[in-house]
């Protein structure tokens, strides 16, 4: 599972059961997350939560990493056999637009910050599954 936290969402991803690809689950309000996982979690089996954290081109925490931390501790409080693995999220966002450019979707569900939010976490997910093959 890969999660895309931020202040107002948080956009999830998840994986087929061979961990070959990654499709975008849905967007959370981002007070309503834990018991939203608790539900998933007793029907679904995860083995591991990719957080995406927020960094500045120069690799310094923004604004929006303190939020993702404090979110991590709540995660790691309610979930403590699930494992968190941060990954760097500084592109996620452009690149999750321009894949939705590239797809065809239009440009009214383009502005739809939820899409966004899911397909970033959809990116993060895949390129994980990638790169650990």
């Amino acid at each position: 599972m890969a999660i895309d936290y931020g202040k107002k969402r948080t956009g999830i991803a998840v994986t087929d059961p061979l961990q070959i690809i990654a499709t975008g689950l849905e967007t959370v309000d981002s007070k309503q997350i834990i018991p939203y996982l608790k539900k998933y979690f007793a029907a679904e089996q995860v083995e591991l939560l990719l957080l995406g954290e927020p960094l500045n081109w120069d690799g310094l925490p923004t604004h929006a990493t303190p939020l993702v931390a404090a979110f991590k501790k709540e995660f790691i409080k309610n979930f403590p056999s699930i494992p968190v693995i941060g990954v760097d999220e500084r592109n996620t966002s452009k690149m999750a637009r321009q894949s939705m450019v590239e797809s065809g979707m239009k440009k009214k569900q383009r502005q739809i910050k939820e899409n966004v939010d899911i397909v970033a976490a959809t990116m993060m997910l895949q390129e994980y599954l990638q790169w650990r093959t």
